[in-house]
């Protein structure tokens, strides 16, 4: 799994002029769904979305900072219930003093905080929060650097997943295996190693399809996201812009390389036959198309995601028809041979071998946001052709994909379209109670608010995920064999 990786750049595994040769690869050998659609388009709610196959509303994961409740099952919980080991390395950014959510074993900390800060406050819209809120100095910055936050953090997950790998490999686990590798990159800042810059400086892909559109010519939730993200505190230059995609898809290429030292330590091990292979994103990058960067909103390089699957059973090739990150849990437990009865309560996606072997998918794709920049729960179907959005404070949205991917022309008022629109407003309405949806958001941002004012006033305990390192069980001590060592740790043996 990477994070904010715009999925128009997947349309049937990586576009050609990307250099990422073991995304490439793997997409040869997989069922690529080429409109795969996040459950939200924000960290926290598209990961408990991805890994529960619930929306926000379920889990109640609005935002950054809502706490994911540890009575909510995930994939992690079937496979392992199921007889599973089940392992974690890297992101997953949970809120809440549970840091594992049904994994077994987690090898890194996290690289977001797991506590309340970062809640949103319906009640004061409009305002700004500095020290947490995104802003466009990830674009003004962008540029070269060998290590940066971001990139120490992935380094570790790469190192931590491939060691897994291997132990795993020697065969001393007797218990079929999960092990979901979680990287931070392409999200920003924009900043890339010089080696991976340096692959793009003929690129010619730098420049945004849409041009910047003007401030009051935006949609309403647009212009939000303009602000939330204090867009007339820095002056963006083209030159600012083109850094910044350059980067972008330059640690798209390293998180690639990274990808393949797992790869190859799976093939090292010679357990690539025998094993399921998943590539996905929480949400994508607006990328300044439009004028927009990360992601809050509805459109296509924020909402779309690869998503790739190379598993024995589902055929090789492109998939079309609009799926739902929150199809994954139970896609997941179908392939692993978990009865879909005991995991159909407790999802709203819906396996995908069925779809991967040429059967119709009949129910349309569903999507919600309610998190900074909004100022009430707004809610998107995304069903053939169409993507209608809806918000109480805000006009609605009906693009037709198929005729405009780019989503230039709005046509919720024009009356050529009026018996689609009322037939997906009406079915909004059956899925959704917005005004219900608004008040337990706003409910539960209240809570939270005095929870973390009151934790974070005298003794202050970290709900963060703090790896258990025991070095005294690792390679060679006093209480182990060491001929019996040597051989348990070697694979293949007698090679």
């Amino acid at each position: 799994m990477v994070d904010q990786l715009n999925g128009t750049l997947f349309p049937d595994g990586p576009v050609e002029w990307l250099h990422a040769p073991n995304l490439r690869a793997l997409a040869g050998r997989s069922t690529r769904f080429a409109n795969t659609y996040t459950g939200s388009p924000l960290c926290a709610p598209g990961r408990a979305s991805f890994m529960s196959g619930q929306l926000p509303r379920r889990t109640r994961v609005y935002d950054n900072a809502a706490e994911f409740a540890s009575d909510i099952p995930t994939y992690a919980h079937h496979l392992r219930a199921a007889g599973y080991a089940t392992t974690l390395s890297g992101k997953m950014h949970f809120v809440g003093p549970d840091q594992l959510h049904g994994f077994e074993e987690r090898l890194t900390t996290d690289i977001y905080p797991a506590d309340f800060g970062w809640t949103p406050d319906y009640d004061k819209p409009g305002e700004r929060i500095d020290w947490w809120y995104h802003n466009l100095g990830s674009v003004k910055g962008a540029g070269v650097a060998e290590i940066t936050n971001q990139l120490e953090y992935d380094d570790e997950v790469a190192f931590n997943a491939v060691r897994k790998v291997y132990d795993l490999g020697r065969r001393l686990e007797q218990r079929p295996w999960m092990l979901t590798v979680s990287f931070t990159h392409p999200h920003d800042p924009y900043v890339a190693r010089q080696k991976y810059w340096d692959l793009y400086a003929d690129c010619e892909h730098l420049s945004p399809q849409v041009a910047p559109i003007a401030y009051e010519d935006q949609d309403a939730h647009s212009q939000r996201l303009m602000d939330a993200c204090d867009f007339r505190a820095l002056d963006i230059t083209e030159d600012d812009i083109r850094r910044s995609r350059r980067a972008y898809f330059a640690n798209i290429s390293y998180v690639d390389d990274k990808i393949g030292e797992v790869l190859e330590a799976l093939r090292g091990t010679r357990q690539v036959d025998n094993t399921i292979i998943v590539f996905a994103s929480d949400h994508g990058d607006m990328l300044g198309e439009r004028g927009l960067w990360f992601k809050m909103n509805f459109f296509e390089g924020s909402a779309r995601v690869p998503l790739m699957i190379a598993a024995p059973g589902l055929p090789a090739g492109r998939i079309d028809t609009p799926i739902s990150t929150m199809d994954l849990t139970p896609t997941l437990c179908d392939l692993a041979g978990i009865s879909l009865d005991r995991i159909a309560p407790w999802t709203d996606g819906e396996t995908l071998v069925p779809l991967a072997n040429g059967h119709e998918r009949t129910s349309p794709v569903r999507i919600e946001y309610a998190a900074e920049g909004s100022v009430a729960p707004m809610v998107c179907l995304r069903e053939g052709r169409w993507k209608y959005t809806r918000c109480a404070a805000d006009r609605g949205q009906l693009f037709d994909i198929a005729n405009d991917l780019n989503e230039l022309t709005n046509l919720i008022d024009d009356p050529a379209y009026a018996e689609t629109q009322t037939r997906l407003a009406a079915m909004a309405a059956e899925y959704w109670d917005l005004g219900a949806y608004d008040s337990e958001v706003r409910a539960s941002q209240a809570r939270r608010h005095v929870v973390y004012g009151a934790l974070r006033n005298g003794a202050y305990y970290p709900w963060d995920f703090q790896p258990l390192q025991q070095a005294s069980e690792r390679y060679m001590r006093n209480h182990m064999d060491l001929n019996v060592l040597e051989e348990s740790k070697r694979f293949p043996r007698g090679e």
